[in-house]
């Protein structure tokens, strides 16, 4: 299972587009055995993608207090915006949405 998710992975590179990462996320998903969750547990599981990319940058700012003690607990802002997005993909396939197609759908609409 590690073996083909890390074939996928290695098919994207940093010119990968939204459709390609999309791609990605639904086979991952599929492997793993998440695509059979239901959109609204995924949603609760991105607000807490989203709670702890909160914590990060908690983490970052120096005027923001966080408990020390736990300072080493929280993940780097970077890998839990990767995080909340991974999420949002699965949710938009479960939904089956394109992302992408929704993106320049609202883009055109605010043009």
């Amino acid at each position: 299972m590690e073996n083909i998710q890390q074939e996928l992975l290695r098919k994207l590179s940093d010119e990968s587009s939204i459709n390609e990462i999309q791609s990605y996320i639904k086979k991952v998903m599929e492997i793993r055995g998440f695509n059979k969750e239901k959109s609204s547990d995924k949603i609760l599981l991105l607000v807490e993608e989203v709670g702890e990319l909160a914590k990060a940058i908690r983490k970052n700012e120096s005027k923001l207090g966080i408990d020390k003690t736990k300072e080493y607990n929280y993940s780097s802002v970077e890998s839990e915006i990767a995080d909340v997005f991974i999420v949002l993909l699965s949710i938009c396939d479960v939904l089956n949405i394109n992302l992408f197609k929704a993106f320049l759908e609202i883009g055109r609409a605010h043009v």
